[in-house]
């Protein structure tokens, strides 16, 4: 009897640390196969980039025009509300800002490689040899679609009248530049390329569900993201169709939105406190970066994969 006991007492405390186990990793937020490798957030006049520990996020790096190399006096002052952070690959950063500039920064070294004056710029895109797209919202000299060569500082080459432009992105495997507005998504072809005055060619239109185009993604799966005033969609790249992105319907005001496919990983930034807000919320599974030192307006993520 007392050995059937002992043995009951030992398959009880076993299940009640095997549950506590499980809670505990339940409550720790950082999974261990999660997808996210570091986090890039953009607003003020700063970029921060926080990689993913054990324990939540660490600071690894800041970047502002203020204290980048090879960045002019005269442009600093259009770096004042960061509001687009894209990695381009592993070492470069495309930041723009509604103050007015563009700039393609070195992460190894915090250098300015590319500069430009570019009134209420919203997102910007690399595009193939070295060019780079700008959406450029409502301002006087914006709405529309500039582009430039990433080794010609501030020369616009072509431009394209696009009312609130918001976002760029480039999909390689159909080999168009996506740009979306106010009230429409559009898809633009890459004409004359092989020369120094290279344009954009717009083959289709799409009046999207809803108003105020805002942040535009492209997922591993090849699908389109876009948030607007009242929600966030979907846009399926074979069929051409809209759908409302199931994991955010009805979610307003979203700034950015970061997806992998595979994992269902969502990272993203919504308005809270007018435009901007001090959190970064994670989904599958659920996790916030809070930073109360910057008005973050968007986010962007280094995936492992």
């Amino acid at each position: 009897m007392k050995t059937n006991l002992l043995i009951l007492v030992f398959l009880a405390s076993t299940l009640v640390a095997a549950c506590v186990s499980r809670a505990d990793n339940e409550h720790n937020s950082i999974r261990p196969d999660s997808s996210v490798r570091e986090v890039v957030v953009c607003g003020d006049d700063k970029v921060l980039i926080f990689s993913r520990t054990d324990g939540g996020y660490q600071k690894e790096w800041e970047w502002s025009a203020a204290n980048s190399k090879d960045m002019p006096s005269g442009y600093v002052g259009y770096f004042k509300t960061n509001d687009e952070c894209k990695p381009v690959g592993d070492n470069r950063l495309l930041i723009t800002s509604s103050g007015g500039g563009a700039a393609l920064v070195e992460r190894s070294t915090g250098n300015t490689l590319f500069y430009a004056h570019v009134p209420n710029a919203h997102s910007a895109e690399y595009l193939p040899e070295g060019r780079i797209a700008v959406a450029l919202s409502t301002a006087n000299g914006g709405n529309a679609i500039q582009l430039f060569d990433a080794l010609e500082p501030n020369k616009v080459l072509y431009s394209d009248s696009l009312y609130s432009g918001h976002g760029v992105v480039w999909v390689e495997n159909r080999e168009s530049l996506f740009a979306l507005g106010y009230d429409e998504l559009r898809e633009y072809k890459l004409k004359e390329w092989d020369s120094t005055s290279p344009k954009l060619e717009m083959i289709a239109s799409w009046e999207i569900p809803d108003e105020s185009g805002h942040d535009l993604y492209l997922t591993n799966d090849q699908m389109l993201l876009f948030s607007t005033t009242n929600s966030v969609w979907e846009f399926n790249l074979q069929t051409n169709e809209f759908a409302p992105f199931d994991q955010l319907e009805n979610v307003g005001h979203v700034k950015s939105i970061n997806y992998h496919s595979r994992t269902k990983e969502l990272v993203y930034t919504k308005g809270e406190i007018s435009w901007w807000t001090h959190h970064v919320y994670f989904t599958n599974p659920a996790d916030t970066l809070t930073d109360e030192s910057v008005k973050i307006y968007k986010s962007r993520v280094y995936w492992e994969d």
